[in-house]
C-alpha cells in the first residue's frame, strides 16, 4: 500500500504564511518566495525540485498567541500547507519533521482547521471506486467518532450521502462515467466548478472527476502533531489499498459493542500490523469506547460471556 503516491493539505494558524514558508525553507535547506495571486501563495522549492506551498484559506479562524493567550488575528495567519506529490517510505520523515518545525515556530490548529489527503487516482476503476464508497459508508459512525471530527468542520466533511450509497449499489455502474453521473445526482450546480457542493464529504470524488484526478479524504482534524499526521496518512493509504485490491466491498452498517476492539482488528486487517504501526493504531482508537485487547472488555468478561453462552446452549461443548 506504500507504493501509491499522495499529497496532503494541512490547515493551521498561529503564524503568518510568510513565517511558515520561511520556517519550511530553513528546514528544507532552501529559500521561500512570494508568488502572490488570489491565495497569496508562498512557495518553497526544495533541493529535489519539488514545491511546498503555503496559501490563504478563507474558511479558517485566524488566531495567534500573545502573552500566553490565544487572540484573534488577521488573515495573514490563515495558512494552508500544500505538499508536493509524496511517497510514504521516502517522504514521511520529512513531512513529520516539517510539522514539528512549524509547531515549534508557533503554528497551531483550532476547530476550523482540517487535513485533506489526496490519493493518486490513476489505478482506480469502477469497481474500486464503488468499493471505496461502501468502505467509508459502512464505517461512517466509527470513523467520525475515532477521528473526533469537530462540529465546526462537519459542513466541510459530511458523512457519505445515503442516497449516493443506495444508488451506487442499486445501479451497479459498469463505467466511470456512470459513477460520475450518480455522484452528481441531486446537485443542480454545474459540475465543472471547482468548489462544487459534492466535494464537502469525508470521501470527495469531485477531485477525481473534475480536478487533479485524485481521490480525496477530508475527514481529519487539523494538527501539527507529527504522530497523528502519520496515522492519518497511513489510514488513507490503507483505505485506498483496500478499495483497489478487494474484489468487492458491500455496504454493511458496522455496529460493534466494543468500538476499540472493532477498530483495532479492522486496522490490522487493512495493514496496520506490528510494532511499526502501534502508535498509529493507538491514535486511531484513542477516543473510542471499549477495550482494544479483548472483544468483551476483559478476561473476566470473556469468561462471563463463555459461561453465559454455555448455559444458553445447554452445556453442549460442540456449540461452544
Amino acid at each position: 500500500m506504500f507504493t501509491k503516491s499522495f499529497g496532503i493539505e494541512i490547515e493551521f494558524t498561529g503564524i503568518t504564511r510568510q513565517k511558515a514558508a520561511e520556517t519550511a525553507a530553513g528546514y528544507l535547506g532552501c529559500s521561500a518566495s512570494f508568488t502572490g495571486g488570489y491565495y497569496e501563495v508562498y512557495e518553497v522549492r526544495a533541493e529535489d525540485g519539488r514545491i511546498w506551498k503555503f496559501m490563504y484559506d478563507g474558511s479558517l479562524k485566524c488566531q495567534r498567541k500573545e502573552n500566553g493567550q490565544i487572540i484573534a488575528a488577521n488573515n495573514k495567519y490563515s495558512v494552508e500547507l500544500v505538499s508536493p506529490i509524496l511517497l510514504y517510505r521516502e517522504d514521511i520523515d520529512t513531512l513529520q519533521g516539517l510539522a514539528r518545525r512549524l509547531r515549534k515556530a508557533g503554528g497551531f490548529c483550532n476547530n476550523s482547521c482540517g487535513i485533506h489527503i489526496h490519493l493518486d487516482g490513476n489505478e482506480h476503476t469502477t469497481r474500486s471506486i464503488r468499493n471505496f464508497i461502501n468502505i467509508i459508508a459502512s464505517r461512517n459512525d466509527l470513523f467520525y467518532k475515532a477521528l473526533q471530527i469537530a462540529p465546526e468542520r462537519i459542513r466541510y466533511c459530511k458523512k457519505m450521502d445515503a442516497y449516493l450509497v443506495e444508488r451506487i449499489n442499486k445501479v451497479k455502474p459498469v463505467s466511470l462515467k456512470q459513477v460520475e453521473n450518480i455522484w452528481y445526482e441531486g446537485y443542480p450546480r454545474n459540475r465543472n466548478t471547482h468548489y462544487h457542493d459534492s466535494r464537502y464529504h469525508f470521501l470527495n470524488l469531485h477531485s477525481f472527476f473534475h480536478g487533479n484526478h485524485t481521490v480525496e479524504l477530508r475527514g481529519f482534524n487539523g494538527t501539527l502533531h507529527a504522530g497523528k499526521i502519520r496515522a492519518y496518512v497511513v489510514l488513507a493509504l490503507a483505505l485506498n489499498h483496500q478499495a483497489l485490491t478487494q474484489k468487492s466491498a458491500r455496504y454493511h452498517k458496522v455496529q460493534e459493542e466494543n468500538e476499540r476492539f472493532a477498530m483495532r482488528t479492522y486496522l490490522n486487517r487493512i495493514g496496520f500490523i506490528g510494532d511499526e504501526f502501534k502508535s498509529c493504531r493507538e491514535h486511531l482508537y484513542k477516543h473510542l469506547d471499549g477495550n482494544a485487547a479483548w472483544r468483551y472488555g476483559s478476561r473476566e468478561n470473556v469468561r462471563s460471556h463463555i459461561d453465559t453462552h454455555h448455559v444458553e446452549s445447554g452445556g453442549n461443548s460442540n456449540e461452544e
